[in-house]
């Protein structure tokens, strides 16, 4: 049941339309990334048949599963209405760079997630993704892989935290992390809907939890490797959004959303490579592991550039963070920068987490600088 009726879709009247034929079409609903670091979307119908021609010059008969992601076509939108262009000059182009089935309208539609670039051929200012695809290729020898853990907040209309009194605050933390029964937790049915369009979606979803204050959740994208480990995070950020939207919820990615004595929302990063795993003979994992460690100290501060907006009120020092201002690690230690998990000190090999980035973080900023700051910049 959706906590906003009035302002929630009509998922039950929809899905009769969803079942009308559509004459061998394909709807594609092309995402990009906006000035604000939030998503946005529109669709297009693709004609199968008329996406790619034979040697002579005739358009092959292609069915809609035989369509590939280099068969899509680039497309614009109005880069003035999303603070990306000026109106004198507002077309946006935008390059289709991962196709996933559509978990809301089915097979045979797809999720096209795309690049923004600029009418001069240049990426544009708030495609982030182009500079860290060139950092990905360029260290693919050291088979990087990151897991990320995506914290949020679900938001009533009213920009208040879904399940609290209205103007009030909850019982303090401490039953809401991992909780289960009425009281504890909120809006789980939004939660259950993302984890299965994910892995409808082809999206590398390894968990979810409740977490430390009530009405934040938490989603974890991994390990995967690269560039796709952008790609699938903005994926499931959308989808998140648009399943909220269904319940006539917001998703706030603020990492304070609540000021005082609650948790804060981070975007923990988990990294390891080939060396790290144990997996490169003659070099023991937890040695590179804190080799790897001493090389991101002091790139401290350029860091805490890319890890997202109002990360100052949320790396405090308290509420299971490191402060803002000093590099620190350890093992199973929550309370610092980086953590090393007991089990890869105990095993000497495995990954470590990065606990500085904040919920709003974009990833490809933050796998990037983690790259750059670990392995040279290009």
């Amino acid at each position: 049941m959706s906590t906003n009726p009035a302002f929630s879709s009509r998922t039950q009247t929809l899905q009769k339309y969803l079942k009308l034929d559509q004459k061998n079409k394909i709807m594609a609903e092309y995402v990009w990334i906006d000035a604000g670091g939030d998503t946005r979307s529109k669709s297009r119908t693709i004609d199968p048949t008329k996406l790619e021609k034979d040697a002579d010059g005739k358009y092959k008969e292609l069915k809609p599963e035989e369509v590939s992601l280099d068969l899509l076509k680039n497309w614009n939108f109005d880069g003035s209405s999303t603070d990306q262009a000026p109106g004198n000059n507002s077309d946006v182009l935008l390059k289709p760079v991962a196709m996933y089935p559509d978990p809301f309208r089915g097979s045979p539609n797809i999720i096209v997630l795309c690049e923004c670039w600029n009418a001069d051929g240049t990426p544009n200012k708030y495609n982030f993704r182009y500079e860290c695809n060139k950092v990905m290729e360029a260290y693919k020898d050291e088979v990087p892989m990151f897991g990320l853990e995506q914290e949020y907040t679900l938001m009533s209309l009213q920009d208040w935290p879904v399940g609290w009194p209205t103007g009030f605050f909850p019982a303090p933390q401490g039953p809401y992390y991992c909780g289960v029964g009425a009281g504890k937790v909120v809006e789980r049915d939004i939660v259950e809907a993302h984890y299965k369009a994910c892995l409808y979606a082809g999206i590398n979803i390894s968990g979810t939890n409740a977490e430390v204050m009530p009405a934040q959740w938490e989603f974890q994208v991994g390990p995967v490797t690269g560039i796709d480990m952008g790609d699938q995070l903005w994926a499931a950020r959308f989808f998140l959004s648009r399943i909220a939207e269904d319940f006539g919820v917001k998703v706030s990615w603020h990492p304070k959303p609540i000021s005082g004595d609650w948790n804060g929302a981070g975007l923990h990063s988990n990294f390891s490579t080939k060396a790290t795993r144990g997996e490169v003979e003659g070099k023991k994992g937890m040695a590179v592991i804190e080799d790897l460690i001493k090389k991101l100290e002091p790139h401290h501060l350029e860091c805490i550039k890319e890890y997202g907006d109002d990360n100052d009120l949320r790396l405090t020092g308290r509420h299971e963070t490191g402060s803002i201002d000093k590099f620190s690690w350890g093992v199973a230690d929550r309370g610092g920068s980086i953590r090393v998990p007991r089990e890869v000190a105990a095993e000497g090999q495995g990954y470590f987490e990065d606990r500085r980035p904040a919920s709003n973080a974009d990833p490809y900023r933050v796998t990037k600088v983690l790259m750059t700051s670990m392995f040279g910049k290009l």
